[in-house]
């Protein structure tokens, strides 16, 4: 957008930031430590900010042999082309991420590949080298802030080196970007925000570094980009393609706008609105007397998921599957009673809750919607390849296959193709400098992380996370370059020099004070998988806790705040904060018990 004659600004920054995840954080850090005045803005509530980066298994992609790690990394990209400098960029910021680490992150990194026996991480060990037989596999490398996974710590740590540059960098919550604003030369010189249901154009005096992540909660852009309708997101519900918007309006060019990456294949369906839970961990899924069918009956993935991200194996190259819209895990009696065997976390009980009984193979196809001949079919298939020891239709390892009763009971459960993230975006040159469709610079715009990723094709774990941290420095550091003098983009010729800020939001408060009476006390933790746990512990003449109130917390509802809710009545039961965790919300539960403890702690 343009601004107009008698419009004014409501603030002045020399960098604004958009999008509070990893490559947002990393990018307005790197302009504040580089001397700039920066804006940072995020649609999410205060809390939920973080992107994916938040949600993500924390590993960022690294390597130690930069000629070996190329050879990997443009194999991952084969048969499509990369741009050779910006390919460059990327495995040069992957070869220093251990040094990288020590400088920027605290410490030194956990490397999985160096430590093959831990069991904390062997969740994801198989994402050291996701393609072995490339070359160069063996240089790659995943690295962690420590050795645990799906803990938010790497995200909390990024966040953290934002607020500790509070003197530097402002953060407005709630507060959605509308628009790019360019003067007559096509020079990006603000934002319009959206604050509180009011509108504020902000001057960015150096530049603005675009770091929204991409567009998994918009279903016409998955129509019209991947051709798809119906993907269920693992991380961020915010994602929903605001700067794929303001990037077309300012005539960027786009570059990758039909890859993603799927996860796994399939999970259990959900409610639109809600996100996936990661069932990797949930063995019981991928073996046995079960198949997965698509939508017209027959078979379409191996249920053991040798995931690669959820691409599979298609003639020489690993491809992203066309979404069904309607598959259905179907097992029998013995396996419905192996799921019932186990001790089942409360996901995992929710989960048996919708599996629908059928007690023929007429009425399990009435049921899923797809022919009963085909559904037969089907059935005495995959048992002939159990027979066989070999499935020649999708591959399933035979060791686990087991051939399923066809005599009824059937038991099925409405399944759902899954969706970490998109990478598409605004193309950008290995100085995170965005382009516009004649591969010029778009002067003070820039974008790093998932919004424009550099991956096209097969993808390993990791290299999301690698890009924000790689090319939001970037990012961050150009532009924080001072340009008031910028008479090659004619920068300084702008419409409007007047600044009207008396109704600019003011940033929320780092702190803040909770009340408290007799016998009550306060406890706080960082440990969860959102920001700060507080609660109000009133203990009893024996400083036990008789009421724990949840005074602040921004755990994810699905799985983390409903753990809350069950600590907070079993603790106040049992008198006492050791309790056990809830299963499937570890890190929530972790602190929630430092948090009540602390405020024991203060009682005694």
């Amino acid at each position: 957008m343009f601004l107009q004659d008698n419009d004014s600004w409501n603030a002045v920054y020399d960098v604004v930031v958009v999008g509070f995840g990893g490559a947002g954080a990393t990018a307005a850090r790197f302009a504040a430590d580089n001397g700039a005045k920066v804006l940072l803005v995020d649609s999410a509530p205060e809390g939920h900010e973080g992107g994916n980066t938040r949600y993500c298994g924390q590993i960022v992609q690294a390597g130690y042999d930069y000629d070996q790690l190329k050879k990997y990394y443009q194999q991952l990209t084969a048969p499509l082309d990369l741009d050779e400098k910006v390919l460059d960029t990327f495995i040069k910021g992957m070869v220093d991420l251990p040094a990288y680490f020590e400088k920027y992150l605290g410490g030194k990194a956990f490397s999985v590949r160096k430590n093959p026996g831990n069991k904390n991480v062997a969740l994801l060990a198989y994402m050291i080298a996701e393609y072995p037989e490339f070359d160069g596999a063996e240089t790659n490398d995943d690295l962690l802030i420590h050795d645990r996974i799906f803990d938010a710590a790497l995200w909390k740590k990024l966040r953290q080196n934002v607020l500790d540059r509070s003197d530097q960098i402002s953060v407005l919550y709630s507060t959605p970007a509308k628009h790019l604003i360019q003067n007559e030369t096509k020079t990006i010189i603000g934002v319009q925000i959206e604050n509180n249901g009011h509108l504020f154009n902000v001057k960015a005096k150096n530049g603005v570094a675009l770091a929204l992540g991409g567009f998994e909660n918009n279903d016409q852009m998955i129509q019209d980009y991947l051709g798809e309708t119906k993907l269920l997101p693992y991380g961020t519900l915010y994602n929903k393609g605001d700067g794929i918007k303001m990037a077309i309006e300012v005539g960027a060019d786009l570059w990758h706008m039909n890859n993603y990456e799927p996860g796994g294949a399939v999970n259990i369906a959900a409610l639109k609105g809600e996100r996936a839970h990661n069932i990797m961990g949930w063995k019981a899924l991928f073996e046995g007397s079960l198949i997965t069918v698509g939508d017209d009956g027959t078979r379409y993935i191996p249920e053991d998921d040798p995931t690669r991200h959820g691409h599979r194996y298609n003639h020489g190259l690993w491809r992203i599957p066309l979404a069904q819209i309607h598959p259905h895990l179907i097992f029998d009696q013995k396996k419905y009673d192996e799921f019932l065997a186990e001790d089942l976390d409360n996901f995992q009980r929710e989960v048996l809750n919708k599996v629908v009984k059928s007690d023929t193979i007429a009425d399990l196809a009435n049921e899923i919607g797809v022919k009963e001949e085909t559904l037969q079919n089907t059935l005495e298939t995959y048992n002939f390849f159990v027979d066989q020891g070999v499935d020649y239709q999708c591959g399933r390892k035979p060791e686990t296959m087991t051939k399923l009763s066809l005599s009824g009971p059937f038991y099925s459960l409405k399944q759902q193709h899954t969706m970490l993230n998109t990478q598409g975006g605004p193309r950008r040159n290995e100085k995170a400098e965005v382009l516009d469709t004649d591969q010029q610079v778009l002067p003070h715009l820039y974008a790093a992380g998932e919004l424009g990723h550099i991956g096209a094709n097969q993808y390993n774990g990791g290299g999301d996370i690698a890009d924000c941290l790689i090319f939001g420095k970037i990012a961050g550091e150009n532009a924080a370059k001072p340009k008031e003098n910028d008479t090659v983009t004619g920068a300084s010729a702008q419409v409007n020099e007047q600044v009207d800020s008396t109704s600019f939001p003011v940033p929320l408060a780092a702190e803040k004070d909770y009340p408290i009476s007799k016998n009550q006390y306060i406890g706080k933790s960082s440990s969860g998988m959102g920001n700060e746990i507080v609660v109000r512990v009133t203990v009893d003449e024996q400083q036990k806790p008789a009421k724990i109130e949840v005074l602040k917390e921004s755990e994810s509802p699905d799985y983390g705040g409903q753990a809350i809710k069950q600590l907070q009545k079993q603790m106040v039961k049992d008198k006492t904060a050791n309790v056990d965790v809830v299963s499937g919300a570890t890190s929530t539960s972790r602190a929630f018990k430092e948090a009540v403890s602390a405020a024991l702690k203060q009682a005694k």
